[in-house]
């Protein structure tokens, strides 16, 4: 507790937020992005990238839906064990939610957002709340004003 009374507010994390879909490209080596990802990867070696909550069960989520993974769709226990070797590399953290979260959703809300963009909404709230850096192949995040984000692109992946 700080002197007045009031709790201190809790120190902002350093890293990158990592888009469900950039996990999922990490985790498609067939991806169209999966080569984007792992340069990515392998540039932000030492840095700290983060699930989030939302992050981790969509991942698993998609993992499992014949719609995107084809006859290669994982069993529930196997797109969870898969998120869970993702959770226990080094250097990967689960992004708690920081005071704060719910009004800066709210801002967002209340700013005309289109409904599907709800949960990109989320995720540009927690990572301005918490401090840290989204990564997304989404270009639909440039709407969000003050936002740190890196988008990836095929690009990338040719880089040096």
């Amino acid at each position: 507790m700080s002197e007045g009374g009031a709790q201190a507010a809790p120190p902002r994390a350093r890293g990158d937020l990592l888009d469900v879909n950039v996990w999922l490209a990490l985790a498609i080596e067939e991806h169209v992005h999966h080569q984007s990802a792992a340069a990515y990867w392998s540039r932000t070696a030492g840095s700290t990238r983060y699930f989030c909550r939302l992050s981790a069960i969509s991942l698993v989520r998609l993992l499992m839906q014949p719609k995107l993974m084809g006859d290669r769709a994982l069993a529930l226990p196997t797109a969870w064990a898969l998120y869970r070797s993702f959770s226990d590399l080094p250097g990967v953290a689960m992004l708690a939610e920081p005071m704060g979260i719910d009004a800066a959703l709210d801002d967002l809300v209340r700013s005309k957002l289109p409904s599907r963009l709800f949960t990109d909404a989320y995720f540009a709230a927690l990572a301005r709340s918490a401090g840290v850096r989204l990564v997304t192949f989404d270009k639909d995040f440039e709407r969000f004003d003050g936002l740190s984000r890196l988008r990836l692109t095929v690009a990338e992946a040719r880089s040096p």
